[in-house]
């Protein structure tokens, strides 16, 4: 006999359109790169990810699954109220969703339409940068180009849905968020793009804390330098991020493991 507790998931695809099954792949996906790149934290944490030609639902993780082992029919469809849409038999474990996933998620999907997928972290680097009076400072090219990112102050733990509203006013029309003493956000129009947000933030945290590591002074760069470093990440001037990137790390997460997809 097996001690080790087994977790069997019927299919959704049957269940599903063809879109919001590709839709669930993509985010099953998402979940195992972010467990493959260092960023995950357990069973804590959400990736979400709005729900093609629905309207007011996204999809997002069972709490009780560590990221590794999410699959495309292991996510859960709520709407923004938090209500189960749809959900996949998770037999004796009996998994829902977390609220503070729920609350996070729903406020920027409500307040944001053009945003298709959010991403949140409690990484040691997004914690640890989170904390620090300064914030993220533009030491190098790559924080440069969160130089108008968002910070929202500690209130608790995200259950109250009263603090909807100063996250959302907080993030704006950013595509990243520091909640201080807390952790990370990003935000994107494609899964791909919210992928590349947090890649790139959660490299600029790990940065800048090594640089300070070092007890040496910090060398800065002049602000029009800054300035125009930013503008040049900027949509008007690049192709949308995660465009190029995504194709190659869904051909990754297939390497990893093909069992995301089921």
């Amino acid at each position: 006999m097996s001690l080790i507790p087994e977790l069997k998931i019927s299919s959704m695809k049957d269940r599903c359109s063809p879109e919001e099954w590709k839709a669930r792949v993509d985010l099953a996906a998402c979940y195992r790169l972010i467990a493959h790149y260092g960023m995950a934290d357990m069973v804590a944490n959400h990736i979400s990810l709005r729900v093609p030609g629905e309207e007011g639902t996204f999809l997002i993780n069972a709490y009780g699954l560590l990221y590794e082992e999410i699959t495309a029919s292991s996510l859960i469809k709520i709407d923004h109220a938090g209500e189960v849409v749809s959900s996949p038999d998770f037999g004796d474990f009996k998994y829902g969703v977390n609220r503070a996933g729920f609350v996070i998620h729903s406020a920027v999907h409500e307040a944001r339409p053009e945003v298709d997928c959010v991403i949140h972290t409690h990484t040691w680097a997004g914690m640890a940068v989170s904390a620090l009076e300064c914030g993220l400072l533009p030491l190098n090219q790559t924080s440069m180009r969160f130089l108008k990112i968002g910070y929202h102050d500690y209130c608790g733990v995200v259950l109250d849905l009263a603090e909807q509203e100063s996250l959302v006013n907080d993030l704006g029309s950013n595509e990243a968020l520091i909640l201080r003493n807390h952790g990370l956000l990003t935000a994107g129009r494609t899964i791909g793009e919210a992928f590349n947000w947090m890649h790139r933030l959660e490299l600029a945290c790990r940065a800048q804390l090594a640089a300070m590591a070092c007890g040496t002074p910090l060398r800065s760069v002049p602000e029009q330098v800054v300035e125009s470093t930013y503008m040049q990440y900027q949509p008007q001037s690049r192709r949308p991020y995660g465009l190029m990137e995504w194709p190659a790390l869904l051909r990754l997460a297939y390497r990893l493991d093909p069992g995301f997809a089921q």
